[in-house]
């Protein structure tokens, strides 16, 4: 049986940390924590320069504690310093004068991922979506917008908090050929973000900004649902080349998502195309399909709105699965019929000059 993450996390929690007081978990000194589907475990431990020579004994101890856990087949601990600067708060201490849409440093292109509801899939099309670009060979990165409910730390099997070397810029996280960043790596798992709107408006720009993205082809945002604060700042403050909207067929999820396209038409950001998930469901024991949220629904708006339908994605057991488990259907089962629907976006996005 393979190790799990949830496992090797349990095992690395019992690590105390002695600087801290904590665990090394809690502590955030464990960063970019990958267990592949082999049971090779390999993650950061980011801690102080001064600190280096106390945290000795604390790598031993945690390459042990990973060592003993059921599954396991290798470990590999990188031990690094960092100047004892706090990253920036994320919470602007007066509105930013008003700009127009501008470049992000490095960025050629920047394409949000949208739904008008939620609970349609949207983060796992980013996160399946980063890394099938990355695959085709672009430099891509992913912002995790959806500030009240971020999930692509865990979807993307990155944890730990990013370190700012002069307390301005943040440097971003990495995983499966993918620059990630997101709210979710500031606050801890079961922490509430409760910010109005100016607070939201200025996490997105600082996020947008004074992220080290380095040289991207192309920047996915996964914007939480509904046409808010988020959607507008992004429009407003970024020059954005397209948008992406995520919908299940069902009637309900099309209401919604006419308005987020409707929004987008406002605010003169190109529609690139629509994307149907859980368009069907196939039974992994007898075999048989049923479209449980309908079916076509969205191929008719996009006909209707005359925007490409860019996929139709199963409601699949697997691709939840790879998900939650920090490697997306597209890196754990690459050549699997599930992880097919999102490379094929990938490619289209490409031939089109979209990413």
């Amino acid at each position: 049986m393979a190790a799990t993450r949830d496992a090797v996390l349990a095992a690395l929690k019992e690590v105390a940390d002695p600087v801290a007081g904590t665990d090394i978990m809690a502590s955030g000194v464990v960063r970019a924590l990958n267990v592949d589907d082999a049971g090779a475990v390999r993650f950061v431990m980011e801690i102080a320069a001064s600190q280096a020579s106390a945290y000795e004994a604390v790598k031993i101890n945690a390459e042990n504690a990973v060592n003993a856990t059921d599954g396991v087949t290798s470990v590999s601990i990188v031990l690094t310093g960092h100047t004892e600067k706090a990253p920036p708060d994320l919470r602007p201490s007066k509105p930013a004068a008003p700009k127009g849409p501008e470049k992000i440093p490095g960025v050629d292109r920047i394409v949000a991922i949208a739904s008008g509801k939620g609970g349609v899939g949207k983060s796992t099309v980013s996160a399946n979506l980063a890394c099938a670009l990355a695959q085709q060979g672009r430099r891509v990165g992913l912002l995790d917008a959806d500030v009240y409910g971020p999930s692509q730390p865990r979807m993307m099997g990155i944890s730990g908090r990013p370190a700012s070397p002069d307390g301005k810029i943040i440097l971003p996280m990495r995983n499966h050929g993918v620059t990630m960043m997101s709210i979710g790596l500031m606050t801890n798992d079961d922490q509430a973000v409760v910010w109005r709107g100016p607070m939201l408006m200025g996490a997105l720009q600082q996020m947008m900004m004074q992220v080290q993205w380095g040289a991207l082809d192309v920047l996915l945002v996964d914007l939480p649902p509904g046409t808010g604060d988020v959607q507008m700042t992004l429009a407003q403050k970024a020059h954005v080349d397209g948008a992406i909207v995520v919908s299940t067929p069902q009637d309900v999820a099309l209401l919604d998502a006419r308005k987020g396209i409707d929004m987008f038409q406002q605010l003169n950001v190109p529609i690139l195309g629509m994307i149907e998930n859980m368009s069907t469901h196939i039974c992994s024991a007898c075999g048989h399909e049923e479209h449980v949220f309908g079916h076509g629904g969205v191929a008719a708006e996009a006909a209707k709105l005359n925007v490409p339908l860019l996929a139709e994605l199963p409601l699949d057991l697997q691709i939840r699965l790879a998900a939650d488990g920090g490697a997306p259907i597209v890196v754990s089962q690459p050549d699997g019929q599930q992880a097919a629907a999102f490379q094929t976006v990938a490619e289209t996005l490409v031939d089109k000059g979209a990413a």
